[in-house]
């Protein structure tokens, strides 16, 4: 940096460059990095070329170590498909995951397949209603490169579905399955705390049945479990939502969309 300076006329030490730095909280890259993404977001100005790279390589770093950047209720949502299992009377049952990554709510849906008809029911019938219902715009969607949500845009329900309702669409890593590693830790619970006890309490005859009894656990998770992730920090997570929905409605002042995908993709 001292002697990128010096190209401008300006002559500082490499000391007095990390002395400034510290000042103002700036001392590793990743602080840098942040501050710059803010900036950039608050005064709208234009990233040069170098600015930009910096900012993509930053976040395939997150990506390789399975983060996810997510700003606000809405930012970002995560959808995954978890196979149940195989259930005499019922047959093989999928279960379509939605999370959202910041206040970590959940929605669920049972399916008898896996499609892309199916991956848009949920959003239609449980997610995109619950966003509508508090004002809030979803705005993409972190998903694998799974056959029911990638394909030809316009013969595809699911990438069809995201157009009509303007969701940009983030793809996970190829080979990278703990990029959607929220996803596999609700998996990991959704698992040990409900499927494993209900099947080993109760009969079901019904995907009907059994969806019911999902929908209960549901309400519990997302109303009365509190998670000690990033930003619910020991709340739910729709008090979670609930406290912090009103940065989905000040940030989306400004935002860009396309400039938004562009640095995600």
């Amino acid at each position: 940096m001292s002697n990128e300076l010096k190209k401008k006329g300006i002559f500082i030490s490499p000391g007095g460059v990390r002395n400034i730095w510290i000042r103002h909280n700036l001392h590793t890259m990743k602080l840098r990095l942040k501050s710059l993404e803010e900036k950039s977001a608050r005064e709208n100005f234009i990233l040069t070329e170098a600015q930009v790279q910096a900012l993509e390589n930053a976040k395939e770093e997150k990506i390789a170590h399975g983060e996810i950047e997510t700003l606000f209720p809405g930012y970002l949502g995560s959808q995954d498909t978890y196979f149940v299992g195989t259930v005499k009377g019922i047959g093989k049952i999928y279960q379509q995951t939605y999370i959202d990554t910041y206040a970590k709510v959940a929605f669920c849906k049972l399916y008898d397949r896996k499609n892309a008809l199916v991956a848009a029911d949920l959003l239609n019938d449980r997610v995109l209603p619950f966003y509508d219902s508090n004002d809030v715009k979803l705005l993409r969607m972190l998903t694998d490169r799974g056959s029911e949500y990638k394909g030809t845009r316009e013969h595809h329900e699911y990438e069809l579905y995201l157009t009509i309702e303007e969701i940009d669409h983030t793809f996970t890593k190829a080979k990278s399955p703990q990029t959607n590693g929220i996803c596999e830790r609700f998996h990991k619970t959704i698992q040990q705390e409900f499927y494993a006890v209900a099947f080993r309490t109760k009969i079901y005859n019904t995907l009907e049945e059994l969806q019911d009894d999902l929908d209960k656990w549901i309400q519990h998770y997302n109303f009365e479990r509190t998670h000690q992730g990033k930003n619910c920090e020991g709340m739910t997570p729709m008090e979670c939502f609930e406290k912090t929905k009103h940065l989905a409605k000040i940030k989306m002042i400004g935002y860009n969309p396309k400039e938004s995908q562009e640095r995600l993709s």
